[in-house]
């Protein structure tokens, strides 16, 4: 099967103290690289969560951002920092010793001093909140899945149906290429007898050995082979593979661009070069489609 590295997914999940928002969105990359957003206070479950995420999306730039919000009491501790405190006590003594002024420092006034009292968020079970975000990123994470093969299928229609266009401009070519060393034969007469006036008349068997020449040197058949079996390979990975391919399908491309480009400088043809050039326009755009592809 195969899939897009571009995707998105959402979840959201409460188990009655917090409530967990899940986004994940992925683009093209050349290897895997996952980010995880989250509160600080959470980030000793960043690993498992990063292992669910690549066990389903195993190539790509991910980007996963999750959202802890309605904490409930239970979650939080109100602390007291006496040391804090008593300095700030102290200082107000001060102050009021040394500008010479009155008024009483209350424990209500102090008590509103920043840090004085502070809520700090108590999480002692971390296997219980590993748990809880566990089910919301697995969530997204499947939807972004959901995604890239719902891609991935057009993906591989585009591709498929753009190989069997090359598969057709090999076969033109095919038949263009006996064309062209008899042609040569014929343009080598002509030349000759315009060189020699048609005093002298030229052996015909070394005019058939001066175009056996020029067919070998111009034969694109072992190329045309080539390119015609990487296609099938194309075609078979696309729609038997259960795993990501697509570095294998990269390389792939890379080779057919070879023997276009080899054809291109062997044909001596105007005809093939044109074709040629349709060829490489098409594996272009496969090539693009490709970077896409897990």
């Amino acid at each position: 099967m195969i899939k897009s590295m571009t995707g998105f997914g959402r979840s959201e999940y409460s188990d009655g103290k917090r409530n967990i928002i899940v986004e994940i969105k992925s683009v093209n990359h050349r290897y895997s690289d996952i980010t995880v957003k989250m509160p600080r206070r959470y980030s000793f479950a960043e690993d498992r969560l990063k292992n669910i995420v690549k066990d389903i999306a195993r190539r790509g730039k991910i980007e996963v951002s999750i959202i802890v919000e309605n904490l409930t009491e239970d979650d939080i501790n109100i602390k007291l920092n006496s040391m804090v405190a008593k300095q700030y006590y102290e200082n107000l003594k001060q102050l009021k010793s040394v500008f010479d002024v009155s008024g009483e420092i209350t424990l209500q006034f102090l008590a509103t001093m920043p840090d004085v009292m502070k809520a700090v968020a108590d999480v002692e079970d971390e296997e219980e909140i590993v748990k809880a975000l566990e089910i919301p990123v697995r969530e997204a994470a499947n939807k972004l899945n959901d995604m890239r093969v719902v891609e991935g299928s057009k993906l591989s229609e585009d591709i498929i149906c753009r190989g069997e266009t090359i598969r057709s401009l090999v076969n033109k070519i095919t038949e263009r290429s006996p064309l062209v060393t008899a042609s040569y034969a014929d343009k080598l007469r002509e030349r000759i007898k315009d060189i020699l006036g048609g005093s002298i008349d030229v052996p015909e068997d070394r005019i058939l050995v001066e175009a056996a020449i020029f067919a070998d040197k111009c034969s694109v058949t072992e190329e045309l082979v080539r390119l015609d079996s990487h296609i099938i390979q194309l075609e078979r990975i696309i729609s038997q593979s259960t795993q990501p391919d697509g570095k294998k399908l990269d390389f792939l491309v890379q080779e057919m661009n070879r023997e276009a480009n080899t054809i291109g400088s062997k044909a001596n043809d105007i005809e093939i070069t044109n074709i040629v050039i349709e060829i490489k326009s098409e594996i272009e755009k496969i090539r693009e489609q490709v970077q896409n592809i897990e």
